[in-house]
């Protein structure tokens, strides 16, 4: 039992995200989560020896000054009856603890085949879907998943596994790359578009090929916006990327510099403080919306601005090492480089138990981890 949940406990927390974002399931997710992290708690106390190795090893030593900083913080601007505070460190120092154990006890697994079954849990998602509400071009359509942005964001990360999956691809693969497809345009999110120029990119380059998608995806785009729909395409043709952030960003930054050297707590990310926004606002302002001033906010200038240094080298060294790599590393690199460019309209990286969140923080571990593994040809 131990030690399969050290080597699958990523995969289930990973998982288990679906569950938190369906309204039916968010319950049983819930109980899934605070489950895991009570049992995984309990077995890094009994095995104090083996875990230390881990969560001392040199690919994941940046989750542990991560973790030392959060301590620092806390033991310096929280109360030590500060609970709420105290959730976060804790759900924050699991969450790395059960990325860099099951990475650790589990590596060719995490290499392959976790990437299928992420594919094959989203297609799960889509068929769903389309079974109990076939209308996907009525409004923005969100599936079985309560929030259309998010279905967007499993449907894209799917899309780009698999069309970055260098395998031979069967009829089958190409009827669910076109379902991914077709499902995340459906939702209206205009993140979807970049997700899938760059995710192009990253597979064809410059090339003849994606001129061709260009002009393609020309000609659709003018087909789709002169009929009156409400599909990613759209949106952004009618209201840009950034047209419903503005505001958020400015009560952010507003939020921000009312205590720019330290921020405010460990519990406060993704916050906005609700006193700066006027009242008919504040049904619409309700979050940063963007990681890095996520961050500053949450932890100030000083240790935020060491945070996203950590986070920046971990990338670059990441890319630097895997750039001309076309197998799984590629993938994990797509992760990491969509992570920070949404980020700029999202707050991926701050969450606890989010999809994207904890997949990002997987992808810089195993990058680090497979990097160690092999210069030191383990």
């Amino acid at each position: 039992m131990i030690k399969w949940l050290f080597k699958y406990g990523a995969a289930i927390f990973l998982f288990n995200t679906v569950l938190l974002n369906i309204e039916s399931t968010y319950d049983i997710g819930n109980m899934i989560f605070l489950f895991l992290m009570g049992i995984f708690s309990f077995f890094l106390i009994i095995n104090p020896a083996q875990i230390k190795n881990i969560l001392f090893h040199k690919a994941f030593s940046f989750f542990l000054i991560l973790n030392l900083m959060n301590l620092l913080y806390f033991l310096l601007f929280h109360a030590i009856s500060d609970y709420e505070a105290i959730k976060y460190i804790i759900a924050r120092g699991l969450q790395f603890s059960i990325i860099s154990v099951s990475i650790y006890f589990n590596y060719e697994y995490y290499k392959e085949k976790f990437l299928k079954h992420i594919v094959y849990l989203v297609f799960g998602i889509v068929v769903f879907s389309f079974l109990l509400d076939p209308f996907i071009l009525s409004g923005r359509y969100s599936g079985i998943i309560w929030n259309p942005n998010m279905l967007s964001s499993f449907c894209v990360t799917a899309f780009s596994i698999l069309l970055l999956n260098n395998e031979k691809r069967t009829n089958l693969d190409y009827f669910i790359l076109f379902s991914f497809l077709l499902i995340a345009i459906s939702t209206g999110s205009r993140l979807a578009l970049l997700a899938i120029v760059l995710v192009l990119l990253m597979k064809y380059g410059f090339s003849a090929r994606n001129i061709i998608y260009a002009v393609i995806s020309l000609v659709i785009t003018l087909i789709i916006i002169s009929i009156n729909l409400d599909t990613s395409l759209n949106r952004f043709v009618a209201q840009s990327l950034f047209n419903d952030r503005t505001l958020q960003y400015q009560y952010a930054y507003e939020t921000f510099v009312k205590k720019p050297l330290f921020g405010y707590g460990l519990d406060k990310y993704a916050y906005i403080d609700i006193s700066l926004v006027p009242t008919y606002l504040k049904s619409t302002i309700m979050a940063s919306h963007n990681g890095y001033l996520a961050f500053l906010t949450q932890y100030g200038i000083l240790f935020g601005g060491i945070i996203l240094i950590i986070i920046f080298n971990k990338s670059i060294q990441a890319y630097s090492y895997f750039r001309n790599r076309n197998s799984f590393e590629k993938i994990y690199l797509f992760i990491i480089i969509y992570t920070l460019i949404s980020s700029l309209f999202e707050t991926y990286m701050t969450g606890i138990n989010e999809f994207n969140t904890i997949l990002f923080w997987f992808s810089l571990a195993i990058l680090s981890y497979s990097k160690f593994h092999e210069e030191y040809e383990i």
